[in-house]
């Protein structure tokens, strides 16, 4: 049984990204491009202001895949695997909350656990840590943000999974509903106080020591010596829109692993009417 949801799981979680690809093609796509605009534009803006202060310039190395290559068969390519992953791990997910869960039905646990997929390794890490495009970023973080967002990945886990196991606990003395609420605030309350304790990004020891004190690593205005602004600071409209819709193709994603994950779970689960024990009518 295991091996048929975690089969089921890959097939439905490749069709959700191909979606997920084709939407964010459509709408990521174009804000990732103004990203890589900007950084180029500001890469310029820095080299004319080295080379006047008689500095050395950097040069520009060639990338080994071409743009296009790179925002179609790249991006492609890397989704469609995430999902593949994503729904093999969400079958797992499901064939170990079958049957503890008390009276749920196939369909509605497999949106149930869908939607916890997308709270748990999305959307509760990226209230924390949210996505960015191209030009936000430095080199010398790269591993202290990645380190710090798979912590906030893990820590959501283990919350999600204790306010399940708590809520649970609580049904008998308080209800269905109440039970949930009060596991709900447990997992909020526990989930502030890990976002307030973690760093974040413009706080971390090689950006304060080159930017100073700032709540993100955006990009600021580029100044010259004298102060005056020769490049402007990273688009607030395309960073919001970038975030916007990389959620939504990961709503997309999951959303598309749970309607297509639950008539195939139900049918396994359901038992089906033995019909060779049926006497034969003249």
């Amino acid at each position: 049984m295991e091996r048929q949801f975690i089969v089921r799981g890959m097939a439905v979680g490749a069709i959700g990204g191909l979606l997920a690809f084709l939407f964010a093609r459509i709408f990521a796509e174009p804000q990732i491009q103004k990203a890589i605009d900007y950084e180029s534009g500001r890469e310029a803006a820095q080299s004319l202001l080295d080379k006047t202060a008689g500095m050395p310039v950097e040069h520009e190395h060639a990338e080994p895949f071409s743009r296009a290559f790179q925002g179609n068969v790249g991006i492609g390519v890397g989704i469609i695997a995430f999902g593949i992953a994503m729904g093999a791990l969400y079958a797992v997910a499901y064939a170990l909350a079958c049957g503890r869960t008390g009276k749920v039905r196939p369909r509605t646990l497999a949106l149930l656990v869908a939607g916890g997929g997308f709270l748990a390794l999305y959307l509760i890490p990226f209230a924390k840590y949210p996505a960015n495009p191209p030009a936000i970023g430095h080199e010398d973080t790269i591993r202290e943000r990645s380190g710090l967002y798979l912590l906030m990945v893990g820590i959501s886990i283990v919350v999600l999974v204790a306010g399940t196991w708590l809520g649970q606990r609580l049904q008998a003395r308080f209800g269905t509903w109440n039970a949930t609420l009060l596991a709900v605030l447990a997992c909020a309350v526990v989930l502030g106080a890990v976002m307030l304790v973690l760093p974040s990004f413009g706080e971390l020891s090689a950006n304060v020591e080159a930017y100073g004190h700032h709540a993100t690593e955006t990009p600021l205005p580029l100044r010259d010596a004298q102060g005056r602004i020769v490049y402007p600071g990273f688009p607030a409209d395309t960073l919001f829109a970038f975030r916007f819709f990389s959620v939504a193709a990961q709503a997309v994603l999951w959303g598309t692993i749970g309607l297509c994950f639950a008539p195939l779970a139900e049918r396994l689960l359901s038992p089906r009417p033995d019909t060779s024990a049926a006497p034969a009518t003249a």
